[in-house]
């Protein structure tokens, strides 16, 4: 099995290089001396990252954001909220799963995946279920998630069939 939570690091330096890369190579008219650090800086996290320092390679990307944010760079990027940044890592680690995943387990995720989803949309969509209730199915879809982004589809059935349970106690057809 491979180590899917490396790939996943991996893909979250990798957005992260390739969104600073892009800004810093493009002509924005910002202060040139806190664009260079910022360069400088990249490089240091980039050579850190190819080096296996992925610690050290996330604390200077941290510090990039911070120093964009306190110079006043209006065009630098900013920091992504955690959902948003789960969602670029994701879209980032995919091709490298597809890679390394067998076929047969690629496509029992996907399909964990699609049930997932249309069990979670048609219980949101019930219109007597209450709010611990809607709470619950969200804190399923997250654990579901997560277990799918490890590629280990047995956590991924057992929050699908949580989920399910929940849609048969309400009489949400599946």
């Amino acid at each position: 099995m491979p180590d899917v939570y490396k790939i996943m690091l991996d893909a979250e330096l990798s957005k992260a290089f390739d969104v600073w890369s892009s800004y810093l190579n493009a002509r924005t008219g910002e202060d040139r001396q806190v664009r260079a650090r910022l360069r400088s800086t990249l490089e240091r996290a980039r050579a850190a990252g190819a080096e296996g320092d992925r610690v050290c390679a996330r604390t200077l990307v941290a510090e990039m954001y911070d120093e964009a944010r306190d110079a006043g760079l209006p065009w630098a990027p900013t920091s992504p909220d955690p959902r948003t940044a789960d969602r670029q890592t994701r879209d980032y680690a995919k091709d490298e799963l597809r890679q390394v995943l067998s076929v047969d387990l690629g496509e029992d995720l996907d399909t964990i995946a699609i049930f997932l989803s249309v069990t979670g949309r048609r219980l949101q969509a019930a219109p007597d279920l209450d709010a611990a209730t809607r709470q619950d199915i969200l804190y399923i879809q997250a654990r579901a998630g997560m277990a799918l982004d490890l590629a280990h589809p047995a956590a991924a059935r057992r929050e699908l069939e949580r989920l399910e349970a929940i849609a048969r106690r309400w009489g949400v057809e599946h």
